[in-house]
Order: C-alpha cells, then sequence, then structure tokens
C-alpha cells in the first residue's frame, strides 16, 4: 500500500482499526481462466471471437481487469495479480475462491447454455495448495451430474468445506426434493452451500431468474446444512411463495429469511456486490441500518468486479450522504492502486447519513466455516418443511 496520500492512508488505516487479530475473511472471489497454461478452465468458444462482438467486448474487460491484454497468459497473470493484490493489505487476507461446475440436462450431459466460464475443482484446490496464505478452496459440483456424490465425498476428504452454487445459470433448484441426498452428505460432513440468490446479469444471457429466489433455499436449511445466501438477494424480484399470486423483492424475501428464528446458526448472507453500480445506496444502507444482521453477515468482493470500473459508482453514496466528497477522491485514488483494498474500505467507509453509524469489523474476519450450528438449528427430522 506504497503511494498512497495521507487522505488515502488514513481510510486504510480506520477500515482496519477494529479487526482485531484474525484474518480478513472474503467469501466470494472467482477465479476466471480461459485455459491458457493448462488451468483447465474454459469460457464460451463465442467469448473469444469478434464474430460475437458483445461477448468478445465482454471478454476483453475481464482480461483488462486481469491487468493484461495478453489472453495467452491470462490464467497465470490473473492469479498473480490476484495474489498481489491480497498480500498488498499489510494484513492477512484469505480469499475463498470459486469453483464453477456446467449446466446439466436431466440424462447427466453437460448443457452447453450454462456459464460462459468454466472453473474445474481441482484448479481451485490446486491453487489453494500454491497459495495457501491467500486462498481457501470452494468446490462446485451440480447435484444433477454424474457421480455427484462421489465427487462431493472425494473434495470432502480432502477437507474442503464450501460448495459454491449459481441456480440461476447452473439451473438446479435448490428446492428440489431430489437433491436431498446431496445435502445430507452435505451436512455429514459440515459442509457449507454458497448459493446465489438474486437475479443473476453477468455469467449467462439466459439465465432463469426463478432459480435465484431466496426461498428456495429452506430445504437445505431445513436439511441442517449451512447456507450463505450470497449478494443478500439485492437485485431482482421472484415469486412470493408463502403468498401464491404476489410477487415481492428479492431483498425483502432475503430479510424475510433471515428473520426466521429456526435458522439461526445456519443461514447466513455474502455482502458481495452490495456497492455496484446496479444496486445504488439502498442495500448498503439498510444493512447498516439493521444490526440484528450483522453477526451473520459475511465479506464478499465478488472480485474481479471491483476491478471493472464501468460497475464502480461512488456517486450515489456521495448523494446519500454516506460518504464525502473528499473520502470519494481518497476512495478512488485506492481503487487505483488496488480495487480489492477498495472494495473492503468503501464498505468500511460507508455509513448511516442519520446516525453515523457503520457496518462492524466483525463483518470482515467472519468465517461460518469455523463455528458449528447451535443444537435449536438442527432439523427435527430427517424432512424437511415444504419450500413454500
Amino acid at each position: 500500500m506504497t503511494g498512497l496520500s495521507p487522505a488515502a492512508r488514513r481510510l486504510v488505516d480506520e477500515a482496519f482499526a477494529d479487526l482485531g487479530p484474525m484474518p480478513i475473511v472474503d467469501c466470494h472471489a472467482h477465479v476466471v481462466g480461459l485455459g491458457s497454461g493448462g488451468s483447465g478452465a474454459a469460457v464460451k468458444p463465442s467469448l473469444l471471437t469478434w464474430r460475437h462482438p458483445v461477448q468478445r467486448v465482454k471478454a476483453g474487460v475481464f482480461v483488462r481487469a486481469s491487468g493484461t491484454g495478453d489472453f495467452g497468459s491470462f490464467d497465470r497473470d490473473y492469479v498473480e495479480k490476484l495474489v498481489r493484490q491480497a498480500r498488498d493489505f499489510g494484513r492477512p487476507v484469505k480469499l475463498h475462491i470459486l469453483a464453477m461446475d456446467h449446466r446439466y440436462r436431466p440424462d447427466g450431459s453437460i448443457d452447453g447454455e450454462g456459464p460462459e466460464f468454466y472453473v474445474p475443482n481441482e484448479l481451485v484446490v490446486r491453487l489453494a495448495r500454491e497459495y495457501p496464505d491467500v486462498f481457501v478452496p470452494v468446490i462446485s459440483v451440480h447435484p444433477d451430474r454424474p457421480g455427484a456424490l462421489a465427487e462431493l465425498e472425494k473434495w470432502a476428504g480432502q477437507g474442503v468445506r464450501y460448495v459454491k452454487w449459481l441456480p440461476n445459470v447452473q439451473g438446479m433448484d435448490p428446492s428440489d426434493p431430489r437433491h436431498d441426498d446431496f445435502y445430507r452428505l452435505m451436512r455429514k460432513h459440515g459442509m457449507i452451500l454458497l448459493s446465489h440468490t438474486g437475479d443473476e446479469k453477468a455469467a449467462a444471457p439466459g439465465a432463469n431468474q426463478a432459480l435465484g429466489n431466496p426461498l428456495l433455499v429452506r430445504r437445505p436449511l431445513d436439511l441442517g446444512v449451512k447456507v450463505i445466501m450470497a449478494h443478500c438477494a439485492s437485485s431482482g424480484r421472484s415469486a412470493d411463495l408463502d403468498h401464491p399470486g404476489k410477487k415481492a423483492d428479492n431483498f425483502e424475501l432475503f430479510l424475510r429469511m433471515m428473520a426466521e428464528h429456526r435458522y439461526l446458526g445456519l443461514l447466513y448472507a455474502d455482502i458481495s456486490a452490495a456497492t455496484l453500480a446496479n444496486r445504488g445506496s439502498r442495500t448498503m444502507l439498510e444493512l447498516i441500518r439493521r444490526p440484528e444482521l450483522h453477526g451473520r453477515l459475511i465479506q464478499g468482493s465478488d472480485y474481479p468486479l471491483p476491478a471493472i470500473n464501468c460497475l464502480i459508482w461512488m456517486r450515489p453514496f456521495v448523494k446519500a450522504g454516506m460518504i464525502s466528497k473528499e473520502e470519494r477522491q481518497a476512495l478512488n485514488e485506492i481503487y487505483k492502486s488496488n480495487p480489492l483494498l477498495f472494495d473492503l474500505v468503501l464498505k468500511r467507509t460507508l455509513r448511516d447519513p442519520v446516525t453515523g453509524e457503520r457496518l462492524p469489523g466483525g463483518i470482515f474476519t467472519a468465517d461460518p466455516g469455523l463455528s458449528a450450528p447451535p443444537a435449536e438449528a438442527s432439523p427435527a427430522s430427517g424432512s424437511p418443511a415444504p419450500a413454500g
């Protein structure tokens, strides 16, 4: 963090001041790759050809965010830049790096209309072994893939604790009872499900947004699986399954889920993407004003999104009185130096314009994988309550 002005340095120091000795935890960081260097990662061919200009421009944005214009060395350059940014914090940082499985058809074959990028479990586990001071592996196993339970068992046996789903794009329904054996195996091994909630715009143009409904994760919760709702479901609207025929903002459904006492110790949420341009200031202000949620929120950067300049608008926060113009200038300086650090410092700087309250430091060192659910949160039987 060398070269920062006194004003920028002060914001960083204030962001770290009350975090204590525990490592900073970022539970939501993406590893993406083109397959260079034998990484095993892949993207859809349409992202790499000018015959599909919109897709090709999107790929170019991600390449530039990696700090290189070279497609041939993209995979290694991306990882090395991410490691440099984490180590530049000046204190321990644990980035949970996410695999991304394919979408599968009912017959178990791969559906090519799924995610635009594929990140194998082997890659995130290998990177976590290569950089144990920085990375924690998060595997992705589609419950409909052939041998899903064996795949889950294999990685659980190697100490992996987290599983990532993006239902809107991968096509799994978290409330489907066909996945109960998968959930029971997760619970047996104390594994945690990090599941996207809310709408998804970035990973595929043909996403099934209905599968991002926060109410759908009741089934794994009722089977005793610890769940992290990614993004606090802070975008889009879904069917209100508790009131047939009605719809509600996904964020309101998220708040309803968090208010259900039976999920204390089981249900958490990450604040990744909560400061992006399409969220405005509402999500962060609401989270700051709800202290009853703070013990269940976890930092997530959704990297590389913070490194994509067009997604970062701080004007709404200035307009809402959540940061000053001077703080905005200092934050811009931090952004140019280290987008990953910027994401954390911005979230720690934002305040309620009325009370001056901010998100507490514990959110940025919290790791649900280090605590077991209380006995009262365990399911009373092997059968979950209806999902809605």
